[in-house]
């Protein structure tokens, strides 16, 4: 069952430190680009994965083809790609060991939902971070560990 309690989402926050950011774009007109800022800017270590864009920069970071590139380790992957292509995305979460998986606003797949939990990783589907954020009134990270 995907997240739905405030508690529980705010707890998703306060012990992540890195997000990796699924169909990251590295146009300023696009949602993933804003939020990705806005996670950086809250103290999130913010992965972007793209693979039409690989190899470029978007706010500072390199953008990665695929998650098992990376190779740290990571505790969400918010997920910016349609529902249908949200399972590939979810898969690869799973296999390179992520904590939890957010599905954007609009991005809704039963099936890959039900394989993360399977798989011990926590859910959050049909939400936006940056919304979340704020409507939860949450502080940012510190990175004093």
């Amino acid at each position: 069952m995907p997240l739905t309690d405030d508690r529980d989402i705010a707890d998703l926050f306060a012990t992540a430190r890195t997000i990796a950011v699924v169909g990251a774009s590295d146009k300023p007109s696009r949602a993933s680009y804003g939020v990705m800022k806005f996670l950086q800017d809250k103290g999130y270590r913010v992965i972007p994965v793209n693979p039409t864009i690989t190899g470029e920069h978007v706010h500072g970071e390199f953008i990665w083809r695929e998650l098992s590139q990376i190779g740290e380790p990571i505790d969400i992957v918010d997920i910016f790609r349609n529902s249908d292509a949200a399972g590939e995305a979810v898969d690869q979460a799973i296999d390179v060991g992520a904590k939890a998986v957010w599905m954007q606003l609009g991005v809704v797949n039963e099936a890959a939902a039900q394989r993360a939990e399977a798989a011990g990783l926590k859910v959050v589907m049909d939400r936006c971070p940056k919304i979340e954020f704020a409507r939860l009134r949450l502080p940012g990270v510190s990175n004093d560990d």
